[in-house]
């Protein structure tokens, strides 16, 4: 393992947001990116370049960032987010998304040394 791998194992989570257009997936990641460093984003395709994408991701480093809160943004409609990363790192996110949107229904699963969450999020 490399030393930067093991700096960040504990506070990297994986959001995948499913069941949303890209204004929804820009718009939450955008409160996340206000709030914590983003590590790593899948970029979406070209406009015109064939399907729409059904899941966008990024990771987030939950130890670093700006901390800065921002008014939550109006979804257009509800957004499925799985939230992947070690327990404490996974709660901060899911608080920091209780925060600025409403959650509709939350599941958990527990592994060894990770956690998984799912959140349906909608607009306040």
């Amino acid at each position: 393992m490399s030393d930067v791998y093991d700096l960040h194992i504990d506070t990297d989570v994986t959001v995948q947001l499913s069941d949303c257009g890209r204004e929804d997936a820009r718009a939450v990641f955008e409160v996340l990116d206000h709030y914590y460093r983003l590590e790593d984003a899948e970029a979406p395709a070209p406009e015109g370049a064939g399907p729409a994408a059904t899941v966008w991701m990024a990771t987030f480093d939950t130890s670093g960032g700006q901390r800065e809160e921002v008014a939550p943004p109006r979804l257009a409609g509800k957004v499925g987010a799985l939230l992947t990363g070690g327990y404490q790192a996974v709660g901060e996110v899911e608080r920091v998304l209780a925060a600025g949107f409403a959650i509709e229904s939350a599941q958990a699963v527990s592994g060894d040394q990770e956690t998984e969450a799912r959140l349906l999020l909608a607009s306040r």
